[in-house]
């Protein structure tokens, strides 16, 4: 959507809280993995339609400005609600426990993550790149003037869109919540690694967030191995060396 949202990591968050919430409620984690995608897709949708409408005419930086505040109030509202206190759901049953596999020991949930990342990212560029909503929806991007004259309800679509976006975050959360800690804040770290993969793998370009996020996850987990102590300089020093042969990414478009 060229559409630079720094909240992002909010819906992430967010959706990792209605997690734990679901879970309390209920001990269902597969209920949570319904409820918080459905529940911040709405919340996406009701925020592009009040707010991010209104901007993607005053280009990046207005986009920069308004999804940083909300970041600050989405933190605040955590932290009122749940306090500062780190939290943590267990994987559902049957994904508990360890995998051997090619010699070597694995979680199973983090077997599990891993196929859902696959599965989500194959989907999103066979939709992308062989659907009509994706045929619309970059027709959409490139000329809204002319997308508009044929007849496509762009509003909709972008809304549509965006709702869909944040819905996925959501799942990341949902899904991201028994392997990692739960506490107010966390959407910085994970932000910073998703910018990175963007910008290293090309501004609107699917298959090149997969790149970027399989090149950047490797060097990350590397790093973290062989030089803990500057491992978040590792991924910022592969992103500044794709950056000096690519300035547009490894399959960004040359504007």
């Amino acid at each position: 959507m060229d559409v630079l949202n720094l909240a992002h990591g909010s819906f992430y968050m967010v959706g990792a809280y209605i997690a734990y919430s679901v879970v309390v409620a209920t001990n269902s984690f597969w209920l949570a993995l319904l409820v918080a995608p459905v529940l911040l897709a709405l919340l996406g949708a009701a925020l592009e339609v009040v707010f991010f409408r209104r901007l993607y005419r005053h280009g990046h930086l207005a986009q920069v400005l308004l999804t940083f505040g909300f970041t600050l109030v989405f933190v605040d509202l955590i932290r009122s609600q749940f306090g500062p206190t780190t939290r943590s759901i267990a994987p559902p049953p049957g994904l508990g426990g360890a995998v051997e596999l090619f010699g070597a020991t694995f979680s199973a949930y983090s077997l599990f993550i891993l196929g859902v990342a696959i599965g989500v990212g194959a989907l999103l560029l066979l939709g992308w790149r062989f659907l009509r909503v994706g045929a619309v929806l970059r027709a959409g991007v490139e000329d809204k003037e002319m997308a508009g004259l044929l007849g496509i309800n762009l509003p909709t679509v972008f809304t549509l869109t965006f709702a869909f976006g944040a819905g996925l975050a959501g799942l990341a959360g949902v899904v991201a919540a028994p392997e990692f800690a739960i506490y107010p804040g966390m959407d910085a770290s994970v932000l910073i690694l998703a910018l990175v993969v963007v910008v290293v793998g090309g501004l609107g370009s699917i298959e090149g967030a997969i790149v970027g996020s399989a090149l950047i996850g490797l060097g990350y987990v590397i790093g973290t191995s062989l030089f803990p102590q500057f491992a978040i300089g590792l991924i910022f020093a592969v992103m500044a060396a794709v950056l000096i042969v690519r300035p547009s990414g490894l399959l960004g478009r040359r504007s």
